[in-house]
């Protein structure tokens, strides 16, 4: 299911999409002719309280010159490792709690929400910022919210559904990483690691891979989000990982004249559904 609130909203034929962690925020509009026009990252470099990242949404819209006037349509992007990803044929709305408890801590008050995987028979259950839902909603009067694993997920078991080999893919972002490993067009596991060090992230990711019995030697790594070649995280991978590249989008985002630095791969979310 995607969590629309409806209300009235000026046609302007623009779209402004915004990704919320604790840890910092990503904003990118696109106008009516399907060029990004702005894409921006801020890293807060500590994780705050949901209440402290509304106040940089709201600074954001204050100052940042992008964000100002109407948008036709607006979407926020949840990140965070409050979700599991459930088969549909097992899914049952009245159960969401149950899904969650396994890995999260959710308290009685906490509002759950789900993400249909379409056409790939999956659900994404997870808790939303409601706080950050509340103010789109006061602000916007209507706009669409999803997870971001749910994007994330949707996108490479599309690029993938052909493939006859197994692929892992490792999207960083601040201060957690999101592994998804899948295999000819499968997915065989989902799951967001936080990290402080290098040592954490490689940590993980080879713990993960040994689990599954997977080869370094053999797999191929896929980076995506807050990466790049030089980056330390690059390097302590390369050194136990033999096949690693650069993920791609599955369509070829078009970007105005005055975007003379992007790499299509450091805001993989943001751009998949666009």
């Amino acid at each position: 299911m995607v969590q629309t609130i409806n209300n009235t909203i000026d046609n302007t034929s623009k779209t402004l999409s915004i990704q919320v962690s604790l840890n910092g925020l990503s904003f990118c509009t696109v106008n009516a002719n399907d060029q990004i026009t702005s894409i921006t990252h801020e890293s807060f470099g500590i994780q705050l309280t949901p209440t402290q990242v509304l106040d940089k949404i709201k600074y954001a819209f204050d100052h940042n010159h992008n964000l100002k006037g109407t948008f036709d349509t607006i979407e926020v992007i949840h990140q965070n490792d409050l979700y599991t990803v459930v088969p549909k044929a097992l899914f049952n709305e009245d159960s969401l709690k149950e899904y969650l408890k396994f890995n999260t801590k959710v308290l009685q008050n906490d509002f759950i929400a789900y993400d249909e995987m379409n056409p790939h028979n999956m659900v994404t259950v997870y808790i939303p910022y409601t706080n950050i839902n509340n103010f789109f909603f006061d602000t916007f009067g209507s706009f669409t919210y999803k997870h971001s694993s749910t994007i994330l997920i949707n996108s490479l078991l599309t690029q993938e559904k052909n493939s006859e080999s197994i692929t892992v893919f490792a999207n960083i972002n601040d201060a957690s990483f999101d592994i998804i490993v899948i295999n000819k067009g499968n997915l065989i596991l989902s799951n967001t690691y936080r990290y402080q060090t290098k040592e954490d992230f490689l940590y993980y990711l080879l713990y993960t891979t040994e689990q599954l019995q997977l080869n370094p030697e053999e797999f191929s790594l896929v980076f995506s989000g807050n990466i790049s070649r030089d980056s330390e995280f690059f390097d302590i991978a390369y050194t136990y990982i033999r096949h690693i590249s650069f993920g791609n989008l599955l369509k070829e985002p078009q970007i105005t004249e005055d975007i003379t630095s992007f790499e299509p791969h450091k805001h993989f979310v943001l751009l998949s559904h666009f």
